[in-house]
């Protein structure tokens, strides 16, 4: 397995929380996706992609169209995307991206848990050289497939020679360049691949070790994070146990 997805892997469930905050997450990302491209996913990749990752998250079919029908109402509040970063115990990078309508009442909240934990925010964009950010998408594998070839036909689109394969769920995981997302998810769909999965991800470039007594106190401090609505993904460079 690769790097990514070993990351990935044992961040996964530390990163979603709960099931029913999972859902309020999806909302948002839906919400922004229907202000920016429309409602109609046939004509907005970024819907389908949030859709697909609505399904693979066991999101009801009847909230996913309540998501969408509440980004076209007037009253629906606009969300920015905003990230904070900084150094939280024991020196471990802290990197924590939100949808907000409210960046005041979100900065507030993220300082107070770094406050708590004595940590440290830095400025935005302090800790960006810490984490490679990538566009990720996970799709079921065809028969017969030349995974190959297939790098080779994306590669102008910055797609890693490394990828990750799931035999049990029978589906591949590709990395490729954050800017390049909409052209990766039209070649898989053009191409007929069933996409399950579509997404942006921070992968840590430099892990660290930490004691069983260090890692508690710093999931704590992801799970008060992941408290606040606004909070969509925390990312750490705490190596995964």
């Amino acid at each position: 397995m690769g790097r990514a997805f070993e990351y990935r892997k044992a961040a996964k469930l530390k990163r979603w929380g709960h099931m029913a905050k999972t859902f309020t997450k999806i909302g948002k990302q839906i919400a922004i996706a229907v202000k920016a491209g429309g409602p109609e996913p046939d004509m907005n990749p970024a819907l389908r992609a949030c859709i697909a990752n609505a399904k693979r998250e066991n999101m009801p079919k009847d909230n996913i169209e309540r998501a969408i029908k509440n980004a076209m109402g007037k009253d629906q509040s606009d969300y920015k995307e905003v990230t904070y970063e900084g150094y939280g115990p024991h020196g471990i990078a802290v990197f924590v991206e939100t949808l907000t309508d409210n960046t005041t009442r979100t900065v507030g909240d993220v300082r107070s848990v770094f406050n708590k934990f004595s940590g440290n925010l830095g400025t935005q964009g302090s800790l960006s050289f810490l984490f490679d950010h990538k566009s990720v998408f996970t799709f079921k594998k065809k028969d017969g497939l030349d995974m190959d070839e297939m790098i080779l036909d994306l590669i102008d689109y910055g797609v890693e020679d490394e990828f990750d394969e799931d035999e049990e769920e029978g589906s591949i995981t590709i990395y490729g360049d954050p800017k390049s997302f909409g052209e990766i998810q039209k070649h898989l769909e053009e191409n007929g691949f069933e996409v399950t999965g579509a997404e942006f991800t921070r992968i840590p470039n430099d892990l660290k070790d930490v004691t069983p007594e260090e890692r508690e106190t710093i999931d704590k401090m992801v799970e008060k994070l992941e408290d606040f609505d606004d909070v969509q993904t925390v990312y750490t460079n705490m190596k995964p146990e």
